[in-house]
């Protein structure tokens, strides 16, 4: 008996490096799921750190103590734009190059390990799920105040006079969007270039949120990060859109998700992020999108998904969608890696 259990767990450790990227992705969930984020000395917060020294020395328009018609022009546009492309490069490709020429040749155990801690350093899906209940719980004891505070973390519009339903909305719109940028386009981008590229998306990423922003002071100067982002995201948010969708079979909605998210996320403002929010809401069979208030300015954005207005109870049901994409996701990786192993 124990000659037959030896025989089998020796045929195992045989099989593990078959199905080293499933077990890569599923270690890097649990890490997620387990340990949650960061608490004290996040990456990021260094990395942020770093960027905003790195804009004060570059950014022209950061020496400048108010933006002055002066400095505008097409000289000064592309000296922006090129310093910013510039800086882009400086904080965002070092760290990939040195994980592909130094760290990516490893045992493949220790491959495992190092990829899914850089993977469990990418993600949010925790995070998500902690954001979202801050915003859930205040609202179900209908103390909308702190339920304000909160989709404050969450979003860049003005929350000081948002109804429930208009926090539930951009809530629901963070998870969904925020369910690709935190969690789906790592675990794609890991399939794609491996943990290098995983890197370049999130450091990517980050700068866009930092100086993506269309104002005198980013506008040029962010140029290039906005759209590498957006050039990186398109190719995760239209996967991301598909397994969104998939999700949609028991009520016969693949097909409505996909379409409402080709005629609707085109129109958003996000190309990627009006796509997956679209075809999230549509298999949630409810309606997000519409006006809201930004830096004192409404702006009005395209319908997104069908079905009746979203509530507090909706909030769950979003981080639900986004959790099962990852599982999905995990679910096609064992699938492919068995069918790749029978076959050859």
């Amino acid at each position: 008996m124990s000659e037959f259990i030896a025989n089998i767990y020796q045929q195992a450790i045989t099989l593990l490096p078959d199905f080293a990227t499933f077990i890569t992705l599923l270690l890097a969930l649990l890490l997620d799921k387990y340990l949650g984020e960061a608490k004290r000395f996040h990456y990021l917060v260094g990395f942020g750190w770093l960027a905003k020294k790195l804009e004060t020395k570059l950014n022209p328009y950061q020496k400048k103590a108010q933006y002055q018609e002066s400095n505008t022009g097409d000289k000064a546009t592309l000296k922006a734009k090129l310093l910013g492309t510039l800086a882009w490069c400086l904080l965002v490709l070092p760290l990939p190059l040195i994980y592909f020429y130094q760290l990516n040749h490893l045992i493949w155990y220790w491959q495992v390990l190092l990829d899914a801690s850089v993977i469990y350093l990418a993600i949010g899906l925790n995070s998500l799920h902690q954001h979202a209940m801050q915003v859930y719980k205040p609202l179900n004891a209908e103390d909308l105040t702190s339920a304000r505070h909160f989709t404050g973390y969450l979003v860049s519009r003005d929350t000081s006079n948002l109804s429930e339903q208009e926090m539930s909305r951009a809530t629901i719109e963070s998870m969904l969007e925020n369910g690709h940028d935190s969690v789906i386009a790592s675990l794609l981008y890991y399939l794609i270039g491996g943990a290098p590229l995983v890197i370049i998306h999130r450091l990517a990423n980050t700068l866009d949120a930092m100086w993506g922003y269309k104002n005198s002071r980013f506008n040029d100067f962010g140029y290039a990060s906005a759209r590498l982002d957006d050039l990186l995201g398109f190719i995760s948010g239209k996967c991301c859109t598909l397994l969104y969708a998939i999700q949609g079979v028991k009520q016969g909605k693949i097909i409505k998700a996909i379409v409402n998210a080709y005629r609707q996320g085109n129109q958003y403002k996000s190309h990627n992020g009006g796509w997956v929010m679209a075809a999230g809401a549509t298999v949630m069979s409810r309606q997000l999108g519409g006006s809201a208030l930004y830096h004192g300015q409404t702006v009005n954005s395209v319908v997104l998904g069908c079905g009746s207005c979203v509530t507090t109870k909706d909030i769950p049901t979003s981080l639900l969608v986004v959790s099962r994409t990852s599982l999905i996701l995990l679910a096609l990786v064992l699938i492919i890696q068995l069918v790749c192993y029978f076959i050859y």
